[in-house]
């Protein structure tokens, strides 16, 4: 009797697929059933369609906003949020900056994770000397905090919305790269693995075949909360004046420029730009919680 290995092959593949999904189902039920992990998911809905939408249903440009004659209303009917010290609606520029940190949070969890998910991977796989180099360098990565390292590659960089998104992505690999070496070694031990590794499957089919896919739900859970720290790290640079340049909005950088309206009575200009970001953080850690909770089997009941 012939046994074709490709064809069972298939079939365990199939098998797999369709079990990830359900799985996958089964974690987003469990994900949307807990009141904190809804409310998460409501505030990221409500951000991402404000950054996305925003420049067809309110166009806005920065450019040619000015109105000193309006300077420094309080909020009103025709300004909900009020007006700055050069007359822009504060509302108007809220909604726009939406757009400026949701670029910067996908653009640095892209960065942060292909590249720190690939060096973990491979240092888990290969182990030896080049574990050793690679671990070494995030040790050293590790070593520095993160806003002051990024705060470090901007001004070698130059300042710009551009270079804080590198900057924060790259401090950021080192988390991905232990996260994902530590799943490799673990998941590498495995009977499937040892299995198909006998089967003569080589390290690059075992390491996108097998071991990324089983370990999706702990790097997702990562990406999560790493969005909302990079919208704050974000606005960090922004208040230091090396993240998004005048006269574009952005909410670190509207902070900063509303402080010294503070005593005078101006509280709005403030208010409303740091209730923003608190909004923005709070909904990306609520509904990385719950994701937690849901892909965690350790914390199923």
């Amino acid at each position: 009797m012939t046994v074709s290995i490709t064809d069972n092959e298939y079939d365990l593949q199939d098998v797999f697929k369709r079990g990830s999904e359900s799985q996958f189902k089964r974690a987003l039920r469990r994900t949307l059933k807990t009141r904190s992990a809804q409310v998460g998911l409501a505030l990221v809905l409500t951000f991402l369609f404000i950054g996305l939408f925003a420049p067809m249903l309110w166009p806005y440009d920065a450019r040619t906003d000015l109105d000193l004659r309006s300077r420094l209303q309080p909020p009103s009917k025709e300004h909900p949020f009020g007006t700055d010290d050069l007359g822009r609606d504060v509302l108007m520029r809220v909604v726009h900056g939406a757009r400026v940190s949701l670029r910067v949070g996908v653009m640095v969890v892209a960065i942060s994770l292909s590249i720190g998910t690939m060096l973990g991977l491979v240092a888990g796989m290969v182990g030896g000397v080049l574990d050793s180099f690679i671990m070494r360098v995030m040790d050293v990565m590790l070593s520095f905090p993160y806003v002051l390292l990024a705060i470090a590659l901007v001004a070698a960089l130059g300042p710009g919305l551009r270079n804080a998104m590198i900057a924060i992505g790259i401090v950021y690999i080192p988390p991905y790269a232990r996260l994902a070496r530590s799943m490799a070694l673990q998941i590498r031990e495995e009977d499937f693995v040892l299995a198909a590794r006998a089967l003569g499957a080589n390290q690059r089919r075992i390491l996108f075949t097998h071991i990324l896919p089983n370990g999706l739900s702990p790097l997702i859970v990562m990406a999560t909360l790493s969005m909302g720290t990079a919208v704050l790290d974000a606005a960090a640079l922004g208040f230091l004046g090396l993240g998004q340049q005048p006269p574009y909005p952005e909410w670190g950088k509207m902070l900063v420029d509303s402080m010294q309206f503070i005593l005078s009575g101006s509280w709005w200009v403030m208010l409303f730009p740091g209730l923003a970001i608190m909004f923005t953080v709070l909904g990306f850690n609520l509904l990385g919680d719950g994701l937690r909770d849901a892909l965690d089997p350790r914390l199923r009941l």
